[in-house]
Formats: C-alpha cells, sequence, structure tokens
C-alpha cells in the first residue's frame, strides 16, 4: 500500500517544525517533505506527487498564492489537497486564494488541534484519511508482535510491515539576519499581539529585527512560553499592517506584585521573508525618529 505524502511549505524553520511535529503526533504514518519557499516546492512539486501540501503565503521567491496558481495548471493537480497556512485573514486575502483554487485555510498562529482538523478533512475529501490509519494501525500491529516477541524469549514472529524509517533530524532555525542593528525605543506602531484562539493589544517596550518586548494586559488565558504568535505592527499614518511571525520567548510579571495586572511579554521573531524584513525595518526606524 502506497504511503501518504505531505509537502510543508514555509520560510520560517520554526514553523515547520510545528507543523511537522504536530503532524507526526497525529498521523505517525504520514510521509513529511518540506521546502523552505515557494520556489524550491515548485520543484519539489515538479518531480513528486503529494496528498497534501500546506503552504505559507508571504515567502521570498515565490509566494503561495503564486505557487497555489501554477499547481492548479500541472496536469492531475486540479483536486491535490492544498492548504494556505499563514497570518493573512483579510477578506480580499481570502477571496484571491478561493479564486486560485486553495482547498482550505489555517491562520496564524493555529493550536495543534485547529491544524489536525484542517488536515483531517482534506485527507478525509480526497479519501486518503482511511488508508493512513490502515498504516498506522498495521504498524501497531507489528510493533506489538514484536513485544510479544520480546516477552517469550526473543522468538521472533513475522511483521506484516516494515518498522517505519527514522525521521530525519530537524534542521536549527536559521540565524537571525542584521543581527547588529537593534532599537531599545518605544515604537510609534499600533500592535496586537495573536495566539491561538486570543489577542491582546499590546504597547511595544522595544524593537529589533530580532524580538520584540511587549507590555499586554493579564487576562485568563496568558501567553505560553515556546507559544507560536504573530505580531501585528501597523503605523498610525499607513493602513498596511506588517503581520511577522514568532514565539512566545519569555513571560514575566512587569512588577514585583501577585495582583500585578501587567505582563511583559518576549517575542521572538522567525520570518525569513526579505520583505517582511524591510517593512520591519521601516517601522524601527519610524520609532527612533
Amino acid at each position: 500500500m502506497a504511503s501518504v505524502s505531505v509537502l510543508v511549505v514555509d520560510d520560517a524553520p520554526f514553523i515547520r517544525d510545528l507543523i511537522k511535529k504536530a503532524l507526526r503526533s497525529y498521523f505517525p504514518g504520514l510521509q513529511i517533505e518540506e521546502a523552505v519557499n515557494g520556489s524550491k516546492a515548485r520543484q519539489l512539486l515538479s518531480r513528486t506527487s503529494f496528498d497534501l501540501v500546506l503552504c505559507d503565503w508571504e515567502m521570498p521567491e515565490l509566494s503561495g498564492l503564486e505557487l497555489l496558481q501554477w499547481f492548479r495548471t500541472q496536469p492531475g493537480q486540479e483536486k491535490t489537497p492544498f492548504i494556505m497556512v499563514t497570518s493573512r485573514g483579510d477578506r480580499d486575502n481570502v477571496v484571491q486564494a478561493i479564486q486560485a483554487g486553495v482547498s482550505d485555510y489555517v491562520g496564524k498562529p493555529f493550536s495543534n488541534e485547529q491544524l489536525i482538523s484542517k488536515v483531517s478533512k482534506a485527507l478525509q475529501r480526497s479519501g486518503k484519511l482511511q488508508q493512513l490509519r490502515s498504516r498506522s494501525q498495521q504498524a501497531s500491529t507489528g510493533h506489538a508482535l514484536e513485544s510479544v516477541n520480546t516477552l517469550l524469549g526473543g522468538r521472533k514472529t513475522p511483521a506484516p510491515t516494515a518498522p517505519a524509517a527514522a525521521p530525519r533530524a530537524v534542521p536549527a532555525p536559521a540565524p537571525a539576519q542584521d543581527e547588529g542593528r537593534t532599537s531599545t525605543s518605544r515604537s510609534s506602531a499600533r500592535a496586537q499581539l495573536r495566539v491561538a484562539g486570543q489577542q491582546f493589544a499590546c504597547v511595544i517596550r522595544s524593537l529589533s529585527l530580532r524580538d520584540a518586548r511587549l507590555v499586554v494586559r493579564r487576562s485568563e488565558r496568558m501567553p505560553s512560553v515556546f507559544e507560536s504568535a504573530v505580531l501585528d505592527l501597523e503605523q498610525a499614518d499607513e493602513q498596511e499592517v506588517a503581520r511577522i511571525n514568532g514565539y512566545v520567548h519569555t513571560v514575566a510579571a512587569l512588577e514585583e506584585r501577585m495582583d500585578c495586572e501587567w505582563l511583559l511579554v518576549t517575542l521572538k521573531f522567525v520570518d525569513q521573508d526579505p520583505a517582511k524584513l524591510e517593512r520591519l525595518s521601516l517601522l524601527i526606524a519610524a520609532g527612533d525618529n
């Protein structure tokens, strides 16, 4: 029985790692490949067939929308599930993706449950979910037989399937670009911090190309360390919003009191897209002036 395969496309290593970890936890038999941008993904898709594509929108060289538009013109790929995973949630962007033939949409930041729900629905519609479950059950049976053999003194019983290949080593996140450039001044941009299922209006304490220190009001649902997040930044005199992907690095009370109402959150950026970094540089420069 052929394996079920998925291609994960995102320029941020941290996001790719999050997606791969979630998929491996819920779908043990799923074969996962990855691409660091849209151009690399197009090369892979030109020579290899996948049962599902999970793709970021904003990437260098070739955007997720451009990759989707190209993908739908390829023979036999008119109905292959293609899920856009992105911080873009504006109506115009959603309409663009639907017109291009997107199968579904996952907004950043996302929880594992949200991601798995979308993937399960896509695989169910394409008829691949039952195939994946069958392979997982066979693998589980094989592991059970191996355990029985061990208890019986090492006598071997042929397993119905070969052991699954060990997962490939996950690449370490790329070093931040332009590390020497930082800003410790308060930014004049309006800011909103988004984590899965919650958003926080926030004040920027400091902003750099590597991270942001944010003050947010304490609530029942507080940001968690290592949680995926998106920082929306907008200058008061502009309509364009910069959506910077990152993860929560630290969370601390702003004051040394148990009833402190405010939190200081450090958000580490993971985006590698030059366009986003350029936009972030302009916001930093505006805050310095």
